[in-house]
């Protein structure tokens, strides 16, 4: 795992062109060839800076069309089936978010929909839109720095993974009261979150925007 070489810009006499910035603690790096599946780490943090990957464009590519698969399956198939006092109830999360679509609790219908929903897969389509035609060859799609920098930062307000960490909780609480059946939809949620972890995971995402850069002014 080589390191970038720390620099001393505090004269500001060198270029800004072949340094990088550590995102945790702002030292400033020379950018040295890595191998794939080598990664370069930040001298101070030990921040992974970089990590160029074998076919990891072709990777990504995959990983978020998945997603998007799934993400249609956790929505409109049954979540959970709760039976108690022989009552039964079914839903779905499409059903969980139209629930509260009526009211004063709109604003919370709206707000469950785009985050859970509406927000990862406008980002995982983003991620496609920009990288999608550079797998293939071709240069970049109009507009695919714009989609892969919204993509970067809406990341934090995706929050499937918080959902199904919320019902996972929720679910230990009603076991105790009622049988509680899993339905498709829970495990293509659980799937969906281990698949958009290991994407961007997988995403080095220095090595994109160079390629980018690079198919787009070749």
């Amino acid at each position: 795992m080589p390191d970038t070489r720390p620099e001393n810009a505090a004269d500001g006499s060198i270029p800004a062109d072949g340094l990088i910035a550590c995102p945790v603690c702002d030292v400033l790096h020379r950018e040295i060839p890595v191998a794939h599946g080598a990664r370069a780490r930040c001298r101070r943090c030990g921040t992974v800076l970089y990590a160029p990957r074998d076919s990891a464009m072709t990777q990504i590519v995959m990983l978020a069309t998945t997603a998007t698969v799934l993400m249609v399956a956790a929505v409109f198939f049954p979540f959970l089936e709760i039976d108690a006092s022989g009552l039964n109830s079914r839903s779905s999360v499409f059903d969980a978010i139209m629930a509260f679509s009526g009211g004063p609790l709109l604003p919370l219908s709206l707000a469950v929909a785009a985050l859970i929903v509406v927000l990862p897969v406008a980002r995982l389509v983003a991620i496609t839109y920009a990288l999608a035609p550079m797998v293939f060859g071709f240069a970049p799609a109009g507009h695919a720095a714009n989609a892969l920098r919204w993509a970067e930062r809406t990341q934090p307000w995706a929050m499937a993974e918080i959902f199904i960490v919320g019902v996972a909780v929720a679910l230990v609480k009603v076991a105790g009261l009622a049988h509680v059946t899993l339905g498709p939809a829970f495990w293509a949620f659980a799937a969906l979150v281990l698949v958009t972890v290991l994407n961007d995971n997988i995403m080095c995402r220095l090595t994109v925007w160079k390629t980018l850069e690079e198919r787009r002014t070749s």
